[in-house]
């Protein structure tokens, strides 16, 4: 399977890049940097500084290159990234995208992209949060209605968007548990005076240092509380999920796949 990374030298494509070059059955065709950039023309393993070669060079235009994959690995940011969709489309490529901060309309395009080729959507690509999706929808069951549901998430002080793409899957799974829309009951940081508004669901986002991520959900009653908390010590356990839903969608049929599907996690 030949893939393309997207932005070899950002903090993720820099772990796709050492993985995916050590993972059997995976060939780096190329990687596409930002234009201008003094690292294009390079080995891509030199360009991401993981002290070996990879035998790919790295392009600024993912035409030039796109018929010599497979499958695109994309973590960038949602107008690249929406460009690497179209293109895609276009070549008939399959997908692995884990870039957050859509607008809903985006989301929208991407789901009518996906009938024409195989997308993998992975806001998050850890293993143990997608399982953690799971406790929180079993939790959500039996003590949404009951408990003050918040939600605290942690990164980095250069992520962009907040809250998390991965909070917001959190927090719509919760939602949908309780028969509810997340856009309707959602509160982001609170301010001021008043009682907590009952059935809400709240959002408090930290970004300092190089927290690489750090999600906890509380559920609280009256003399007690229930918190579910993951917390990730580095990036790679994202890098491993990506390449993993790299080999997973490869073949696949044109649709819009989950984490869930990659890791074969049922309802």
């Amino acid at each position: 399977m030949n893939v393309i990374i997207m932005a070899p030298r950002g903090k993720m494509g820099r772990l796709i890049t050492k993985i995916a070059n050590n993972m059997d059955g995976v060939h780096i065709a190329a990687a596409i940097g930002p234009k201008g950039r003094d690292y294009i023309g390079s080995d891509a393993g030199t360009a991401a500084g993981i002290g070996e070669l990879t035998g790919a060079l790295v392009y600024d235009d993912l035409e030039t290159v796109i018929d010599n994959a497979d499958v695109i690995l994309d973590y960038t940011n949602p107008k690249l990234s929406m460009e690497v969709f179209e293109k895609a489309l276009k070549h008939k490529k399959a997908v692995v995208c884990g870039t957050t901060g859509f607008s809903e309309e985006e989301m929208d395009r991407i789901r009518k992209m996906s009938t024409g080729i195989p997308l993998v959507f992975a806001a998050n690509t850890s293993m143990v949060v997608n399982l953690m999706y799971k406790l929180l929808k079993i939790t959500a069951e039996t003590l949404g209605d009951l408990s003050d549901i918040e939600i605290i998430e942690m990164h980095d002080r250069y992520k962009k968007d907040a809250p998390s793409g991965t909070s917001k899957e959190m927090g719509e799974i919760i939602a949908e548990t309780m028969e509810k829309k997340l856009n309707e009951v959602a509160v982001y940081g609170r301010e001021g005076e008043g009682v907590r508004e009952p059935g809400t669901i709240g959002y408090h986002s930290l970004r300092a240092g190089d927290i690489p991520s750090s999600h906890t959900v509380m559920f609280g009653l009256v003399g007690e509380r229930l918190e579910i908390t993951h917390h990730a010590h580095n990036w790679e356990c994202f890098a491993n999920g990506a390449c993993r839903a790299a080999v997973y969608v490869f073949g696949k049929a044109p649709g819009f796949y989950t984490v869930k599907d990659v890791l074969g996690l049922e309802d």
